[in-house]
């Protein structure tokens, strides 16, 4: 029988209630076959803990192999239903997604048996089992469902030999805090058994209902159109019209890689659809298990076949996001937009975008992203907070009212919309940004350019890059931390200078960065060492989370100029660049000359 809803025409006769005469009239109906005449046994199934189920900053990231062994995504998976209240998980809506990558598929069918055998009513699932990581937040929230697993490895690399990924998200739509990541952790080092049911393959290529019965209690699985729900809210935020006028003027080109991930779905649904940009505006917006070959990242590393179309003066205006569509990269022609100026930006002109129009209750960054954001929220006059990195700090500021817009560093960017950051609303931010200085097209087109360069002469300019170092060992990069932390213990008070230039830093404060949550009061320690000169700038260390291998180090260069606002960001954070370098010793340790991505 099919598994899923079937809409049809049929020819049913009626009698007119007036007249008595009977007429043939055509109707459309909605019918699903089901499985309610037969009730499913939930099955207990013995299992053992596997080491390393550990959720990093982003859930649960490993290579696709690792996954695909015995009970490795049943353990997590179960070990998230055990953590979670028993009594709100019973007769739960879930929301289940993810961004198409190699076993995705496979893996939902394995998400949707252990969801029936642990009492959820109703599973949300995306059509051909797609959903952005923003979208899943939309519909959590618009759904008002229980929870969400996103099957994701965000920016990482995909294919039977590349990374896979799971995370749970909360009812606000947002990442699970700490205590529930800690609280999964603790169940998948004590499991011992699994509950699952064994429902037929549900055909997620076709939107609809699948109905079953599990010991005499409905089960459903409906899927969804991937991009209503997040076009629905989008359209409440951003002004189309607008949108619109600003991608039919003859003097606007702009492109959109998708880098073959999961917004390939929303980017022809939104751009072209609704906008009315051509075809050609989109690139790779085809979602591919392994992206072609593409490492979904949107920076000027893995984005280069992007910078190339932009820096050449075909197109005003470039944007990219990565494999689950969260992050996002802006270029205008020839022009990079750094992630830690972008979020500045976008809260210094939010006037511009409808959602905003009432004023923005605070502004919020992760720790390494550089200080211009500060400058925005003093201008403001708004609260201003300094969170760990990870989007799930931002969820309780946002659910206390006090947190309109945030971003990371890390290419992450996005508002109180949903509880996640939002690679696609960043870029209709921009456009609206755009749109907002050229509405009258008899004047000269104010370019990306010259709104970043308005931006800096009111505010100064922080400048600001990050060095990856990708797929150290751990060993590694545990060295390397180890070697700064003992550098810090006595670096308060003593000075810094490069040999090159002879330019010295005297520090202020050097620690690990510390975050004391002012909604809940929880403390996140350890959260990245820092250096804070007395002029203000800053050297960062991190050791990420993200990744499924190895270690990836990260160091982060951060200086504020008031007036000199035009030089080019590596030579004028050389002085700083040199001076981390040597004090980690990173060639040495790492056996490394140079870093995998300079942003």
């Amino acid at each position: 029988l099919p598994l899923h809803t079937t809409k049809s025409k049929i020819l049913i006769t009626r009698a007119c209630c007036v007249c008595s005469l009977y007429c043939t009239t055509a109707i459309n109906i909605t019918y699903h076959y089901s499985y309610l005449m037969t009730s499913l046994s939930i099955k207990t199934i013995p299992t053992t803990p596997i080491k390393g189920q550990k959720p990093g900053t982003s859930g649960l990231r490993k290579k696709v192999v690792e996954f695909q062994e015995g009970h490795y995504l049943h353990n997590f998976v179960q070990a998230t239903f055990n953590s979670l209240p028993q009594d709100k998980l019973k007769g739960s809506t879930l929301v289940l997604g993810g961004d198409g990558r190699y076993w995705n598929t496979e893996a939902l069918q394995i998400i949707i048996q252990l969801s029936a055998g642990n009492g959820v009513a109703k599973l949300l699932v995306g059509h051909d089992g797609i959903f952005s990581t923003p979208a899943v937040s939309a519909v959590v929230r618009a759904h008002k469902a229980f929870g969400a697993f996103i099957l994701t490895a965000s920016h990482n690399p995909g294919g039977p030999t590349a990374d896979f990924g799971i995370k749970y998200n909360i009812s606000n739509g947002g990442p699970a805090p700490e205590n529930i990541t800690n609280a999964i952790y603790e169940q998948t080092t004590t499991i011992k058994e699994l509950f699952s049911v064994d429902i037929p393959t549900v055909d997620l290529s076709k939107i609809g209902t699948s109905s079953f019965t599990v010991e005499n209690k409905p089960f459903e699985v409906q899927v969804l159109d991937s991009v209503d729900d997040y076009l629905s809210l989008m359209k409440t935020i951003f002004d189309f019209d607008s949108l619109k006028k600003l991608v039919a003027r003859p003097d606007f080109k702009f492109v959109f890689d998708s880098l073959s991930g999961v917004t390939g779905k929303y980017t022809q649904r939104i751009f072209v659809k609704e906008l009315g940009a051509s075809e050609d505006s989109l690139m790779n917006q085809y979602p591919a298990p392994d992206f072609n070959g593409h490492h979904p990242d949107p920076n000027l590393t893995y984005a280069a076949d992007l910078v190339k179309k932009v820096y050449n003066g075909d197109y005003e205006f470039g944007a990219a996001s990565d494999g689950d569509g969260d992050r996002n990269m802006i270029l205008g022609r020839a022009f990079f937009v750094n992630p830690s100026d972008s979020v500045a930006i976008i809260a210094a002109n939010a006037s511009a975008i409808p959602y905003f129009k009432g004023g923005l209750k605070g502004l919020a960054r992760s720790m390494p992203t550089s200080g211009a954001l500060d400058l925005v929220a003093k201008d403001l006059g708004v609260e201003f907070f300094e969170v760990p990195t990870g989007w799930k700090f931002f969820g309780n500021l946002m659910d206390a009212g006090r947190l309109s817009i945030c971003g990371e560093e890390s290419f992450g960017t996005g508002s109180d919309h949903i509880r996640e950051k939002d690679g696609i609303w960043a870029v209709l931010a921009w456009l609206s940004l755009v749109a907002a200085r050229n509405t009258d097209s008899s004047k000269p087109f104010v370019k990306v350019e010259q709104i970043a360069q308005e931006h800096w002469a009111k505010f100064g300019r922080n400048y600001f890059s990050r060095y990856d170092y990708e797929e150290v060992t751990s060993a590694q990069g545990e060295e390397v931390m180890k070697h700064v932390t003992n550098e810090y213990a006595s670096a308060v008070g003593k000075t810094y200078t490069d040999d090159a230039s002879g330019k010295s830093y005297k520090v202020k404060i050097a620690d690990n960065f510390e975050y004391k949550d002012p909604v809940d009061h929880s403390v996140s320690k350890n959260q990245g060492l820092r250096l804070v000169f007395e002029d203000g700038s800053r050297i960062i260390y991190r050791l990420s989370g993200t990744g499924s291998s190895g270690a990836t180090i990260r160091i982060y260069f951060d200086m504020y100029e008031a007036k000199d606002v035009n030089k080019d960001t590596q030579d004028a954070l050389r002085p700083l660049i040199n001076i981390a370098l040597k004090l980690a010793r990173i060639e040495e340790l790492t056996q490394r000359k140079n870093p995998t991505v300079i942003t």
